[in-house]
């Protein structure tokens, strides 16, 4: 090959579909050590001899330590780089996992996911702002939607082998062989994945040339940045509450899942989790083609989520109301669907309106918004089962009431004002 051939080429493979493998596999773990809580929960309540409103409280305890570490963990991704920062957290959170297998009382259970939390709190932001560094702003929707989709299979997965592991062996050992391949994806991460895409192994001219090309058309462009202009930018407060009432949701409906199946329709524990796997394996299609259709229709994204997000609530209404089995889990697989296409378009909108400078720690405010829900939902949501005396119907309501607002606040978005975030001097600059 020429030395003109060889500039002109154009590889078929990218150093940052590596990198995106990677980061996939990292969330991918860390649903699955995070879900398996969901189907376990039941069994972990007759073990410890606990009421549903305490048994929410161990889910809700996971995300006490994953709010906390949102902001930090998006300020150390910006200020040390995402190699180190997302190389450490799945190291933390990987030994917690193990250790919730051999806690036998509940205040120890408790302080152990608050602390397996805090590792998984660290990761998110750092691996954020690697896909905005090594993405172009024209994939960014498809690769964080790509991300995203281990939001849909990681349920799926872990319904599935946790359910299998646990009929077998017993709910504990499910945490204990989770906690081994944190250590495997932690040396690829920090082998891979550079602060700076031109130190990566593998990266081409090519690839370094697209980067340098979007930075000269994006807000990639602009000045520094303060952690106050973050806070005082209008479109960081209408992410975070769109985030957090679609969380409301999300962690509602997912936490509670498996124990209306058994409970409500009368499922065995591995029809539970077969059942509930499917829905999640609709929503990982919707996710993708939501994330196409962001980056396909950027100004329309608000509308396009504030639609895609009613049509959700109202399935997700069908599928507790309706007598029927069959057409229950219909109702819920598309409501999935339609509920991670919104999604897709969520996170293509986010990635446009921040600068990637600060991608880490606006991420990671935004993400707040998320856990809290995580442990709000939960607990509220088995209050309002046990005061019901077993009945579903007023939970889902609260969670369909939080995915409709969603729709809402989203339309409160000008997609033309989105990059109002302050900018700020060298002198003042915190970051």
């Amino acid at each position: 090959m020429s030395n003109s051939e060889a500039s002109n080429y154009i590889p078929k493979w990218k150093s940052r579909y590596t990198v995106l493998g990677l980061i996939w596999l990292a969330w991918m773990l860390s649903y699955l050590d995070r879900m398996v809580m969901n189907i376990s929960l039941p069994f972990i309540g007759q073990d410890l001899g606990v009421d549903k409103g305490t048994q929410g409280l161990i889910i809700s305890s996971f995300f006490v330590g994953y709010a906390l570490f949102q902001i930090p963990g998006g300020y150390l991704a910006d200020k040390f780089g995402p190699r180190i920062s997302m190389a450490i957290a799945i190291l933390w959170w990987s030994a917690f996992t193990t250790l919730t297998g051999v806690i036998s009382s509940l205040g120890m259970l408790l302080l152990v996911r608050v602390l397996f939390g805090i590792g998984e709190g660290a990761f998110p932001s750092g691996s954020w702002k690697t896909i905005a560094t090594y993405f172009p702003s024209k994939e960014r929707g498809r690769a964080t939607a790509i991300q995203s989709s281990v939001g849909t299979l990681g349920p799926a997965l872990a319904s599935i082998v946790a359910a299998s592991i646990i009929a077998h062996f017993g709910w504990r050992h499910v945490f204990v062989v989770l906690g081994i391949p944190g250590i495997l994806i932690t040396f690829g991460i920090y082998y891979f994945c550079r602060n700076n895409p031109k130190d990566s192994p593998g990266i081409s001219q090519h690839e370094i040339q697209e980067l340098e090309n979007d930075k000269k058309n994006t807000v990639e462009s602009k000045g520094a940045i303060s952690i106050s202009g973050l806070f005082r930018s209008t479109i960081v407060w209408q992410l975070t509450g769109i985030w957090f009432l679609f969380n409301l949701t999300f962690w509602g409906f997912t936490s509670w899942l498996p124990s209306y199946l058994m409970e409500s329709r009368g499922l065995s524990l591995t029809s539970t989790g077969y059942v509930s796997a499917v829905p999640f394996l609709f929503g990982t299609v919707g996710g993708l083609f939501g994330g196409y259709i962001s980056d396909r229709f950027k100004q329309g994204r608000s509308w396009i989520y504030a639609v895609a997000a009613i049509i959700s609530a109202t399935l997700l209404y069908l599928t507790f109301s309706v007598e029927n089995l069959t057409y229950a889990i219909i109702y819920q697989c598309f409501s999935m669907l339609f509920m991670f296409f919104s999604v897709g378009i969520f996170w293509g909108l986010l990635m446009d309106s921040i600068n990637p400078k600060v991608m880490g720690t606006a991420s990671g405010i935004v993400n707040v918004g998320a856990q809290l829900a995580g442990v709000i939902a939960p607990p509220v949501m088995g209050f309002l089962i046990d005061v019901s005396d077993g009945n579903y119907s007023t939970a889902f309501i609260f969670i369909i009431i939080s995915l409709a607002l969603s729709a809402l606040v989203a339309l409160t978005i000008n997609i033309k004002k989105t990059d109002d975030i302050p900018m700020i001097t060298k002198e003042d600059s915190s970051l």
